[in-house]
């Protein structure tokens, strides 16, 4: 440890090592349930993290000689990790584990060895690499949901407020608020539909034409173009030339060809997947200004209960790409509020401005 073996420890030093315990044995419990929902590596590297985190509680144990009559609840945030480990994804999961594993606060404890405080550094490192499998997995979907949900609420709270501040009558500023609802959200699935059938066109336009592999029997072993295939497709001049010449030879003794990896292009969804996705994001975030408009309010009430629940709405996915990325979801959620309320603030002095103009 890094403390003098002459030190003392104090009662609050006993009381800083128990609280150490007792979040190490939370952290093992986390790991050994998401262990348990996973198979094959993923679930034995969680088991070795579980069992590094049981040798840190045992160090603490033994500090405090047995196990104290009294325990202090785990910290807040091992407490989240256990509630999200039990009802949840392992993706949110790994992703908070990451930033508590970066910090550690065992590189500034005097009783905790320098293994530990390496320990937990590493740890931080696995725990990145299984996140980083799930977010890759995710990272598509979820990069249509936050666009799509941040879109129609940024988007509509400027369209409301903007009419609204011109001093229209309140259901012109609801019917307003439901226009641009459905042509946002028609805007968003039409968008996504082309974007994604245009880009499965594209890769089917990459694939190899089988229709060719008929005449490779009839090329000349010496004076072939077949190597400039493979040229083009990546492989080096030598490599090109002997896979030119095994694939003529086994196909003159009347062997297939090797089918092409489809891996090797990117996978991409349905196009009318991807646009329903779309509009149902756009829409749910959307709807979220036009509330106070479709249940009556009107005026600066229905303004403030906007602005309340679109900058709840900001802040939520803020925050969950901050957890997902692994960043602080505070920091998060207040830079997409931010964003968004600027960009609503602009549109509401533009109607304040044209209302005047009006007048």
């Amino acid at each position: 440890m890094n403390a003098t073996a002459s030190t003392e420890p104090t009662s609050r030093d006993r009381r800083r090592w128990a609280q150490y315990l007792v979040d190490e044995r939370a952290e093992a419990h986390v790991y050994r349930q998401l262990a348990a929902r996973r198979d094959g590596e993923e679930r034995d590297i969680l088991l070795a993290l579980a069992e590094a985190e049981g040798r840190h509680e045992a160090h603490w144990l033994d500090l405090l000689g047995s196990e104290p009559a009294r325990l202090p609840s785990p910290s807040p945030g091992t407490r989240m990790l256990g509630w999200m480990a039990r009802r949840f994804g392992s993706i949110f999961v790994l992703a908070l584990a990451q930033n508590a594993e970066n910090r550690s606060p065992y590189e500034k404890e005097p009783y905790a060895t320098a293994q530990m405080a390496a320990d937990e550094r590493i740890h931080g490192e696995v725990v990145r690499g299984l996140a980083a499998r799930g977010r890759r997995r995710l990272s598509g979907t979820f990069r249509a949901a936050v666009f799509g949900a941040n879109d129609g609420l940024v988007s509509n709270l400027a369209l409301v407020m903007g009419i609204g501040a011109t001093g229209v009558a309140p259901q012109l500023v609801l019917f307003s608020g439901i226009a641009g609802l459905l042509a946002g959200a028609l805007s968003m699935g039409a968008g996504e539909f082309v974007s994604v059938r245009s880009q499965r066109e594209l890769l089917d336009a990459t694939q190899p034409d089988s229709s060719a592999d008929e005449v490779l029997p009839d090329l000349d072993l010496d004076h072939n173009e077949l190597a400039l295939v493979y040229r083009t497709r990546g492989m080096p001049l030598d490599e090109a030339r002997s896979r030119a010449l095994a694939v003529i030879a086994a196909a003159q003794r009347g062997t297939p060809p090797p089918r092409a990896d489809a891996d090797d292009h990117e996978v991409v969804g349905g196009a009318l997947g991807a646009a329903a996705s779309s509009f149902a994001f756009f829409a749910s975030g959307a709807i979220i200004p036009v509330l106070p408009w479709l249940f009556g309010l009107s005026g600066a009430p229905a303004i403030v209960l906007a602005l309340a629940l679109v900058g709840a709405a900001l802040m939520g996915t803020g925050a969950a790409v901050g957890l997902l990325s692994g960043a602080p979801p505070l920091r998060r959620g207040l830079r997409q509020l931010a964003i968004g309320f600027g960009a609503a603030a602009v549109t509401y002095a533009l109607g304040l401005l044209f209302g005047v103009s009006l007048g």
